[in-house]
């Protein structure tokens, strides 16, 4: 796994002059990076190839729950009691795939019960139909930053996402102290040399940095 340091040098290296250029930071380095990867991984996504990369997630082992009420989880449409937990904590920010939010899987803090996606519209024309008691399956939402878990009495869910902020301080074994730039990407590698042209080409708009010529006399951006 390429960590973030090892990510900005790549693109350096690709660029001559940099390290006289005030403007060339390593954060706006990285927020290039991070801005074709999300598009990139979207498109990945949509053909179905993302969910396969285990070593792309991360999990928060114990995330903790608490109770809200149906108005606060747009689900006021259900008829029946229906108890509602709900995050404690805003989540880390997750990247966006194709079809939503990447969440890998999302179960019991034992990882025995799988949480099924749904929409709160979705849930309530479920939780109205007389069959609905006949359904054993767990089932969750996400809204605003926070995971809904309609009619599951736990205290705690594990939580295995695609996250683009740092996981540490979430994480009992977590370093909060880690530098940012030691943590790993969680970007495909077979996406890098695509991300670097997007990336180099937005720095040439931005700063007008001549292109370091490879041995052959050609340009590093060619694919």
């Amino acid at each position: 796994m390429t960590t973030i340091s090892e990510t900005i040098s790549r693109i350096r290296n690709l660029v001559k002059g940099v390290k006289e250029d005030a403007f060339l930071t390593d954060r706006l380095i990285y927020s290039l990076v991070l801005k074709h990867a999300k598009m990139l991984i979207r498109r990945q996504d949509n053909e179905n190839k993302i969910m396969r990369f285990q070593s792309l997630f991360e999990k928060l082992p114990c995330v903790e729950l608490i109770e809200v009420d149906k108005i606060e989880a747009c689900c006021s449409g259900i008829k029946s009691n229906c108890k509602i937990m709900r995050t404690k904590d805003k989540l880390p920010t997750v990247l966006e795939g194709a079809y939503g939010p990447l969440f890998r899987t999302i179960s019991s803090i034992d990882g025995s019960i799988p949480v099924y996606k749904t929409y709160p519209s979705t849930y309530t024309t479920m939780a109205n139909t007389t069959t609905f008691k006949y359904n054993k399956n767990k089932y969750y939402w996400y809204l605003g930053g926070y995971l809904y878990f309609p009619n599951i009495d736990w205290e705690a869910v594990s939580v295995e996402g695609l996250w683009s902020d740092s996981i540490q301080m979430y994480i009992c074994n977590g370093d909060v102290c880690q530098p940012r730039q030691e943590e790993d990407t969680h970007i495909p590698e077979y996406l890098f040399a695509e991300i670097e042209q997007y990336v180099i080409k937005d720095l040439l708009t931005i700063i007008q940095i001549p292109i370091e010529n490879n041995d052959d006399n050609q340009s590093p951006l060619r694919t």
